[in-house]
């Protein structure tokens, strides 16, 4: 159901987006284990645009590519696919609202950093909550997955 979402929104002809599939809670906040028992419908929060219409974007910069995700992202509150948006400055402050929101933290970018694939030579870091309470057993269901 979500990937014919995402093929019926986006008004192109082909495109590759980097996002994540969560499940929201009423108030909008990511629901782990909803999404892992599959107790309520995913969505597709897309941050990033790499390919559009058989061009390769992922040379230019992280602003510009977010700017043509927000043009190709259909604005409908309904929609299983929504832009992930983002703040330009008090990073800080942001990081200390996702902790207070009992988020999972947030993700630093650089403005100007073109998309790079390979973790040692990223543009990104992960910061992570560290009180945040849907982590507590993650570790131990995906060990037990794998055994």
């Amino acid at each position: 159901m979500l990937r014919q979402d995402i093929k019926s929104l986006l008004a192109v002809e082909n495109a590759i987006l980097d996002g994540e599939i969560v499940c929201l809670s009423e108030d909008g906040h990511p629901q782990f284990y909803e999404l892992l028992y599959r107790r309520n419908e995913p969505f597709f929060l897309a941050f990033d645009l790499l390919y559009l219409n058989g061009a390769d974007l992922r040379e230019l910069p992280l602003h510009e590519r977010k700017r043509r995700l927000r043009k190709v992202i259909a604005r409908s509150k309904s929609s299983r696919v929504r832009f992930s948006d983002h703040i330009e400055t008090s990073g800080r402050d942001m990081f200390r609202a996702a902790c207070r929101m009992d988020l999972e933290g947030v993700v630093a970018k650089l403005k100007h950093a073109p998309y790079i694939a390979d973790r040692r030579r990223s543009t990104w870091i992960k910061i992570k909550n560290p009180d945040y309470t849907q982590a507590e057993g993650r570790r131990e269901l995906f060990e037990q997955r794998r055994s």
